[in-house]
C-alpha cells in the first residue's frame, strides 16, 4: 500500500517538476530579453491531450475550449482580465465546467520540450494556431528590452492597469524545465503561499494568524484583512496568499499582507 500510495504522489507532480519556473528579478542584465505582462491566472499546462495545474491536478474544461489544442506541449494562463484572480480561479478549479467559462482564455507563454530557442518554440505554436484556430487561445506578446530603464516603464504601465508584474526571458536558449535565472518575474512587491497554523484573536475578532511558508519559516501576519474578513478569517489549515517587499535577516516577510485564500491547484 505504502509502494502504491508514493508512486501516486510521484505521478501527481511530475508535472510541476518538469516545468520552467522564474525566478526573481534582482538587477541582472536583461539587455535584448523579451519581457511580457505576468497574468495573474491559473497556469495551466497542455500535454497533448489534457490541461493540468501547476502541480499536475487536471483542468476540467468544457471540450469546445480545447478544440484544435495541438500534440505537442503548451504553457500558458488561464485568465479573464486584470485584477480577477477570485472569480479565475472559481471557474478553472471547479471540476465541474460552468457557463462562465465563457470568460476564460488560454494566454501562451511557452512550448516547453520543443526545439530551439524561444523565438523558435513561439513560432511553432503560432504556425499551428495559424492552421487551426481557436479564439479562445492568444499567444502572449513579447516586447524586445534594450536596458532597465524600459523595463521599468513597462513595469510601471503593467502596475497602473492593476496587472501583476513582468516576466523577462532570455530568448537565445532552448528550454530549461527547472527554475532558471534566464526567466526572471518582475514585481513591485513579491508574493507567497502559505498555510494557517492558529488564528489569533482580540475581543473575538482576528487580530493575525500564524503563518507556516514551505520552508518551515512561521510568522504572524495581521495586515491587510477587510473587517469581514476579521469576523470570517481563513480557515486553519487554508493555503492563504499575501504580499510582502523583503526578507528579515531570519527569513520571515517584511511588511506582508494579506491577499486571498488560495485553493488547491
Amino acid at each position: 500500500m505504502k509502494i502504491i500510495l508514493i508512486l501516486l504522489f510521484i505521478v501527481s507532480n511530475i508535472f510541476c517538476l518538469n516545468l520552467e519556473k522564474p525566478k526573481i528579478y534582482k538587477n541582472q542584465d536583461i539587455k535584448n530579453w523579451l519581457m511580457s505582462e505576468k497574468l495573474d491566472g491559473i497556469r495551466a499546462y497542455w500535454d497533448g491531450k489534457f490541461l493540468y495545474t501547476k502541480n499536475g491536478n487536471k483542468i476540467f474544461v468544457p471540450s469546445s475550449f480545447t478544440h484544435n489544442f495541438p500534440p505537442f506541449e503548451l504553457d500558458g494562463e488561464l485568465w479573464s482580465k486584470r485584477d480577477d484572480f477570485e472569480n479565475i480561479q472559481s471557474i478553472v478549479l471547479d471540476k465541474t465546467p460552468s457557463s462562465k467559462w465563457s470568460e476564460i482564455t488560454y494566454n501562451i507563454f511557452e512550448a516547453p520540450n520543443a526545439k530551439g530557442n524561444f523565438y523558435n518554440r513561439l513560432e511553432k505554436v503560432k504556425n499551428w494556431f495559424d492552421k487551426n484556430p481557436n479564439v479562445k487561445v492568444h499567444i502572449i506578446k513579447q516586447i524586445k528590452c534594450r536596458n532597465k530603464k524600459e523595463l521599468d516603464a513597462f513595469l510601471e504601465k503593467i502596475v497602473l492597469l492593476k496587472g501583476e508584474g513582468v516576466i523577462i526571458k532570455n530568448p537565445n536558449l532552448e528550454y530549461i524545465n527547472k527554475r532558471s535565472a534566464n526567466s526572471l518575474k518582475v514585481k513591485k512587491f513579491y508574493d507567497e503561499e502559505g498555510i494557517v497554523q492558529k488564528i489569533n484573536y482580540n475581543n473575538k475578532k482576528m487580530k493575525s494568524l500564524t503563518i507556516k511558508l514551505n520552508n518551515g519559516i512561521i510568522f504572524n501576519l495581521g495586515n491587510g484583512f477587510s473587517d469581514k474578513e476579521r469576523l470570517n478569517p481563513p480557515k486553519v489549515g487554508e493555503q492563504i496568499t499575501f504580499k510582502y517587499y523583503d526578507l528579515t535577516k531570519n527569513g520571515k516577510p517584511k511588511f506582508a499582507s494579506f491577499l486571498r485564500i488560495r485553493k488547491k491547484e
